[in-house]
C-alpha cells in the first residue's frame, strides 16, 4: 500500500521539476520613481541639452533559464518631456519636434533579446516616434534581481541607444552636431 502511494508521488515530483519554467512578468516601477527614460542631445555642438520623459508605463517578461524569450513593451507620453526649461519644453512639444497634439504616444515593443553573457544583452524592437515606426537596438545591462523589503521581487536593467531625428521625420534641423539623440534607460520592474 505504501509503495502505491510513494511511486506516484515521486513521479509527480519529478514531473514538476522537469516542467519548463515560464518567464516572470514585471510591471515597470514608475509609481515609485524607480525607472527613467532620459536623453541628451548636443546643442549646436557647444553643449548638451539633457532631459527626460516623466510619464511612461510598461512591463517586461524575463526567464533566467531562457533570456531570449524576454519581451518588453513601453508607452511614453511625449507631452511629458522635461528639460528643466519651460519654454524649450513647449517648443519640443510643438510641430517642430514631437508634435504631441497629433502624436500622443511613443511606443516600444521588443522583437528579440540576445543574451551576450556577463549580464550584457542586445534588445531589438520597434520604436514608434512622431508617427514613424523604425527598428532600434538597445545595449542592455542586467543590474540584478531579488526580494525587496516589502515582500515583493524586483529586477532591474539599464540600456542605451542612439536615435537619428531625421529617421523619425522630426523636421527641426539644428545642424549635424544636433542630429542624434542619445537615450539612457533605467528600468526596475516589480514581479506580478
Amino acid at each position: 500500500m505504501r509503495k502505491r502511494f510513494i511511486v506516484p508521488l515521486i513521479s509527480a515530483f519529478t514531473l514538476a521539476l522537469s516542467a519548463p519554467v515560464s518567464a516572470d512578468d514585471y510591471v515597470i516601477d514608475t509609481k515609485g520613481a524607480h525607472a527613467f527614460v532620459q536623453f541628451k542631445i548636443s546643442h549646436l555642438g557647444y553643449s548638451w541639452v539633457m532631459g527626460r520623459f516623466n510619464d511612461f508605463s510598461g512591463g517586461f517578461s524575463y526567464d533566467e533559464a531562457n533570456p531570449s524569450a524576454s519581451k518588453v513593451s513601453v508607452t511614453i507620453n511625449p507631452a511629458s518631456v522635461d528639460t528643466n526649461h519651460a519654454e524649450r519644453d513647449k517648443h519640443l512639444r510643438s510641430k517642430d519636434f514631437l508634435k504631441v497634439d497629433e502624436f500622443s504616444q511613443i511606443t516600444f515593443n521588443s522583437t528579440s533579446y540576445e543574451d551576450k553573457g556577463n549580464n550584457k544583452a542586445v534588445l531589438k524592437g520597434d520604436l514608434t516616434l512622431h508617427g514613424v515606426t523604425k527598428p532600434v537596438t538597445i545595449d542592455v545591462t542586467h543590474i540584478g534581481a531579488g526580494k525587496d523589503p516589502w515582500g515583493g521581487y524586483r529586477r532591474g536593467f539599464e540600456g542605451t541607444t542612439s536615435l537619428t531625428l531625421k529617421d523619425f521625420a522630426i523636421p527641426m534641423d539644428l545642424g549635424p552636431a544636433s542630429s542624434t539623440l542619445e537615450v539612457y534607460l533605467s528600468v526596475e520592474g516589480i514581479r506580478k
